[in-house]
């Protein structure tokens, strides 16, 4: 018998807005308010709030908690200044993906952000294998929310003001809350991490605001699935390294020249030579979506797996994720997808589905 889903700090909030619930990571979750396709595409015109303190939040600190988190992260941790932010993937000793994470360099150590469904076995793995002298505390007083889309800044500075200051990919403390410019959908916005005694008063705030509508967890999955975004578990998972799952952005140059991370000799080969296998973008033909787990055919050659797939409402056609062979990745090869016994026909296509609208700093809109 499964385990009872826990309550986040906002159950009752969301329950009184409406909200289906669905157990995911362990959690109640709200999948939908009045829709997945509204919520959607209100957060691509407005902006969505998203309750995700499902996520583990973890302070790590000690002595020299970056340098102790490179040999775990191929990532620079070390060159990140303080309020600056990196995404980067927690690796196995043969570079497959454990998970990805965001770290976030502070005054009091580095903040790292887990996937909630992974989160107790991230927390095992980095105590075990980092060194006695780091301290890591499992936030778990906190929640996290997410305001997400092309009015969020204008929201959250009526409620919080200074934050419109932030660039994409900065944080700042603000009293009692900590705030990035980040998210999980692909658009400009904002991820809060507020005590969880103080989580109900700012959701019920900021959707006071015109701009602001509560969003589910289904349209936060159609959203980052346009945005190009990998899922852990999903589109990412050990068998997989970064080079294959098309993450090399988070190898900076320093990392690539003196490794020092798990699984280097087979992400530095993989970066020289090219992967066997690569992850892609798929256009599919007709309104029929392809979902995870189909076959992807060239020709009669099975050629990989659908890891990702559904209707995207922005686009109003189907997209999916998935891995194929490094022979047809190429951007405009022409596949095919077996969705219960019919083939449909799909094009490998460049990710984002959707463009990207962070707000970058020197970048004129």
């Amino acid at each position: 018998m499964d385990d009872p889903a826990e309550a986040l700090p906002l159950d009752a909030w969301h329950r009184a807005q409406g909200a289906r619930m669905v157990p995911f990571a362990g959690y109640a979750m709200p999948i939908q308010y009045e829709g997945i396709i509204a919520e959607h595409l209100w957060t691509r015109e407005h902006a969505g709030l998203f309750d995700v303190s499902h996520m583990g939040q973890l302070l790590i600190s000690g002595d020299r908690p970056a340098e102790a988190l490179e040999t775990l992260l191929p990532g620079d941790i070390i060159g990140l200044g303080e309020g600056r932010m990196r995404y980067s993937l927690l690796l196995d000793e043969n570079g497959g993906i454990l998970d990805d994470l965001m770290v976030t360099t502070r005054a009091d150590g580095v903040y790292v952000v887990v996937n909630g469904a992974v989160k107790n076995e991230d927390i095992g793995h980095l105590r075990e294998h980092l060194p006695d002298a780091i301290t890591l505390n499992h936030m778990e007083d906190r929640a996290l929310l997410a305001l997400q889309g092309p009015e969020a800044v204008t929201a959250l500075s009526r409620v919080v003001p200074g934050v419109e200051a932030l660039y994409f990919m900065e944080a700042a403390a603000f009293g009692d809350l900590w705030i990035s410019r980040s998210g999980y959908t692909g658009e400009d916005g904002f991820e809060i991490s507020i005590p969880a005694d103080q989580a109900k008063a700012l959701a019920a705030k900021l959707c006071e605001q015109p701009e602001v509508k509560a969003i589910g967890l289904g349209a936060r999955d159609s959203l980052r699935l346009e945005a190009g975004l990998p899922l852990y578990g999903h589109d990412l998972d050990r068998r997989v390294d970064p080079v294959e799952a098309g993450l090399t952005f988070a190898i900076q140059k320093r990392r690539r020249e003196g490794g020092g991370f798990p699984g280097e000799e087979r992400i530095l080969r993989h970066l020289k030579d090219g992967p066997p296998a690569k992850r892609i973008g798929l256009n599919v033909e007709g309104r029929q979506p392809a979902r995870e787990g189909a076959d992807i055919y060239a020709g009669e050659k099975l050629a990989g797996k659908v890891t990702s797939g559904g209707f995207s409402p922005t686009l109003q056609a189907p997209i999916a994720m998935g891995y194929v062979s490094a022979a047809h990745a190429t951007p405009g090869a022409s596949l095919e997808i077996d969705v219960r016994g019919k083939r449909l026909s799909a094009t490998v296509a460049p990710m984002p589905f959707v463009p990207h609208r962070y707000h970058r700093k020197g970048v004129v809109k």
